[in-house]
């Protein structure tokens, strides 16, 4: 591969990277700008009657020294040495693609709902001000920084609306907020102190691998019904056990995600087989035409559907090579199936555990989606609002267990949705996941679950550290953009997987007694780390609930139309808990959709890197 590809591409994710932060900062500080002829040379900040002004001088002062000004000194909280290193950073674009690329931005849904909250938050510009201010700052021969795009500034005083900027700041770093306030809630609140009375581990590691050699065989089904080819993977052994378990990966992945997996619980007697979605994998992806306006133009609707039944199809084919003899005869037990999905793939377990999909509710969430500090699978599942049915049921009598790995949940099921399922669950949530954030799309969904559940908490941990390190093909885990914990620093969370997923399998085998002490808060926590916590639970605490609650909607609802007392109660709250109103190591980015700013280093992995860039990309570094 050309190096210089390389380095286009990681400029590129540097340059998307600060852009979105001097958004956020603009917004933070307040600081917005001023034009060529005419330039901002005063800030006034207004909260309700009250209102201050600093001097534009005075920020470039600091900016450049540290020391604070006596206009600024009301702004003391805010001015971390991070916002001091963004104020001074300066970024170099070339100017004709500077048009090109301000031009898709500002044409697309996203950027016109961008620039009303940012109108809002300066209520005395126009939309033309703030356009017009982007781009002489990106044609500057000095570069783009926050000052600069202060100077560029078409007014001298520019007033900013307190109450709409840290609605924004606080919707823009909710993922960060939730992770700084959640993991430590977690960690203490599940933490168990271990007791005498318990008894002591079997001697043996459900964590090492077994004794059987494992062995495998690709096969590809093809569903004339649907027309859809199925690659699969199989991994078995001489003497096998238990019931079959079929791996579902994730959006835009493939059905080596969790090879090491598949292997170790093939080593114990169970037959896998790993499957890929063929719409909605790695190279489906890679193929695809983008005019990226809505989620359904990177994911079909039909695809929430089509993914429960490839693998109930998929079930069908493996019960009549069961029965047809040969090597495999015997060793496809589908009548009694375990799924284990990841992210999108955990959708698609709970949905053929017997979760009902809700299109009425998931519809009446993705209207009033802002563009602001949604996560990925916040916007990714309103790809499911075009299917014409209201309610879908998707059970396969056939899954009597699934275990659900940073799934991707939100609003797909409703309010009751969950109340569905039927078989035994198992989710795995990460504190610091970005992608699938924890408190609505694994903790509040797990709390309406019925019947035998457990949750591990991986506090840490993000979206693909339970993830086969030595596998490339994931569009999340090869960004440039996202901040994931994958080398040997999450290998704890891997060996954790590997223990509990051997035991709660083995729930379905006469040795369900002998596993059964691997699926305790004693055994989880025993494998915690410093940098990653590890806890189990049967049922989350009522202390956690007020928390849950004020974290979920101070991530949807801040930056609403008009100010509440509610959102006005739930900004106090941060302020009190934080002292300064955001983190800015961590501030999500804006929306970006140049397709030209971003080579093709190679047909797949150039063009999923544009993809997570362009649309996926508002979570914290």
């Amino acid at each position: 591969m050309p190096t210089w590809k390389i380095s286009t591409q990681r400029a590129t994710g540097r340059r998307q990277r600060l852009l979105g932060r001097l958004f956020a900062v603009a917004l933070a500080l307040p600081v917005c700008s001023a034009g060529a002829v005419i330039a901002a040379e005063r800030v006034t900040l207004r909260v309700g009657p009250l209102q201050q002004t600093v001097e534009v001088e005075d920020l470039e002062y600091y900016a450049e020294t540290g020391e604070l000004r006596s206009s600024l000194q009301f702004y003391r909280p805010l001015l971390s040495p991070q916002v001091r290193e963004l104020l001074g950073q300066r970024l170099q674009v070339d100017p004709s693609v500077a048009d090109t690329f301000l031009n898709q931005l500002l044409a697309k849904p996203d950027g016109k709902k961008l620039l009303e909250q940012l109108r809002r938050a300066l209520p005395d510009s126009s939309i033309e001000q703030l356009r017009a201010a982007l781009y002489l700052t990106l044609r500057q021969a000095n570069g783009l920084s926050v000052l600069s795009f202060l100077r560029a500034y078409p007014q001298e005083n520019l007033t900013v609306d307190a109450s709409a900027a840290v609605g924004i700041i606080l919707q823009l770093n909710a993922s960060n907020l939730q992770s700084q306030m959640l993991s430590p809630m977690l960690e203490r609140e599940l933490s168990v102190t271990r007791s005498r009375s318990l008894q002591p581990l079997p001697d043996f590691d459900p964590r090492s691998d077994g004794t059987q050699q494992v062995q495998q065989r690709s096969l590809v089904f093809y569903d004339r019904d649907r027309k859809r080819e199925i690659p699969v993977d199989l991994y078995y052994a001489s003497e096998t056990r238990g019931p079959l378990i079929v791996f579902s990966h994730g959006f835009a992945a493939d059905r080596n995600f969790l090879n090491y997996l598949a292997y170790h619980l093939a080593s114990y007697g169970f037959t896998v087989a790993t499957l890929d979605h063929p719409g909605s994998n790695i190279r489906n992806i890679a193929e695809i035409s983008f005019n990226l306006n809505n989620p359904s133009d990177l994911l079909a609707g039909s695809e929430f559907v089509d993914r429960p039944k490839d693998i109930s199809f998929l079930l069908d084919a493996l019960e009549r090579l069961n029965t047809d003899g040969g090597e495999l005869g015997g060793k496809l037990n589908a009548r009694e199936t375990v799924v284990i999905g990841h992210s999108l793939g955990g959708y698609t377990a709970l949905a053929l555990a017997g979760a009902e999909l809700n299109t009425d509710e998931l519809r009446d969430f993705c209207q009033n989606l802002s563009p602001l500090g949604r996560s990925p699978a916040d916007w990714l599942q309103c790809a499911a609002v075009k299917l014409p049915e209201r309610n879908l049921r998707l059970r396969d009598s056939r899954v009597v267990r699934i275990i659900a790995l940073n799934p991707a949940i939100g609003k797909l099921f409703g309010s009751k949705g969950l109340e569905k399922v039927e078989v035994p669950t198992l989710i795995l949530s990460s504190s610091e996941d970005a992608i699938t954030p924890p408190i609505d799309h694994q903790l509040r969904p797990f709390d309406r679950l019925p019947g035998e559940k457990y949750l591990i908490a991986a506090i840490g941990a993000t979206h693909m550290s339970v993830t086969d390190i030595g596998n490339q093909n994931s569009m999340v885990g090869q960004s440039t953009l996202v901040r994931e914990v994958m080398g040997p620093e999450s290998e704890p969370v891997r060996q954790l997987i590997r223990g509990v997923a051997l035991a709660f399998v083995s729930q379905l085998t006469p040795e369900a007694d002998r596993y059964r002490p691997f699926l305790t808060s004693d055994y989880v926590q025993s494998l915690s780390t410093t940098k990653l916590p590890l806890r189990l639970t049967t049922k989350l605490p009522s202390t956690l609930d007020p928390w849950l609650q004020v974290l979920a909607n101070g991530q949807r609802h801040i930056a609403s139309e008009k100010s509440s007392n509610k959102t006005q109660k739930i900004a106090s709250l941060h302020r009190a808990s934080f002292g300064s109103l955001a983190s800015f190591d961590n501030l999500p980015r804006c929306f970006f959709s140049s397709r030209s700013l971003i080579p093709s280093l190679q047909p797949c992995k150039g063009q999923l890197h544009y993809i997570f860039t362009s649309v996926l990309s508002n979570y914290p570094a």
